[in-house]
């Protein structure tokens, strides 16, 4: 129903944020992580929405970017995973730690989460790791300049997969990657991910 929000944020109490844009106050609720770095009172922001409608209630949710939304969307499809627990995931972790930690089955890590125990977290593992790998759009692997590097193909491919999780095209990705693996200094998906995010958050 609505993409994003872009007014002037004139409240913010923990769990809530209050946006006006064109003299309506958007109510939204927000995680710990989203109140932190929104902004300051009076400021012009830009907040992504998800609408969630249950039968006794609706709730905007507000989300720093889209990727946090898009793993929010996922995590949500959960069974037993509802918007708390999602919130609380994307406290603990960033976006692209959360999504390495699925990818690499680290259900430990993900337990660490407030509100998650490991039961929880191996459901989250076993359900969502399925979902991010079947947003590959392709079964080619990015091999230019991982020959000439110490990165293995198949940490490029996990690479790959979690950034077409987070809604980045090939076209996108591609060259952020390849100018990545430049960077890296280790052989980790993880930090190819962080690297090319960094990259991708020029543009």
């Amino acid at each position: 129903m609505f993409d994003y929000i872009k007014g002037t944020l004139t409240d913010k109490n923990y769990p809530y944020c209050t946006v006006e844009a064109n003299s309506i106050g958007y109510l939204l609720f927000v995680n710990q992580r989203t109140i932190e770095t929104i902004g300051q009172i009076n400021s012009e922001i830009k907040v992504y929405t998800k609408l969630i409608h249950k039968e006794d209630s609706m709730t905007l949710c507000g989300f720093k970017n889209k990727q946090d939304r898009i793993i929010f969307d996922i995590l949500t499809a959960v069974s037993g995973v509802g918007l708390k627990a999602a919130y609380a995931l994307l406290d603990e972790f960033e976006t692209n730690e959360l999504t390495c930690a699925i990818v690499n089955e680290d259900a430990k890590a993900i337990a660490r989460t407030k509100g998650i125990g490991l039961k929880m977290a191996q459901k989250i593992v076993l359900e969502i790791k399925d979902k991010l790998l079947k947003t590959q759009t392709s079964a080619n692997l990015i091999k230019a300049k991982a020959n000439d590097s110490k990165i293995d193909t198949a940490t490029i491919e996990q690479a790959k997969v979690v950034l077409e999780s987070l809604g980045y095209s090939q076209s996108e990705y591609t060259n952020a990657i390849e100018t990545a693996l430049k960077e890296l200094k280790k052989d980790d998906a993880q930090e190819l991910v962080k690297e090319a995010l960094k990259i991708l958050s020029i543009f």
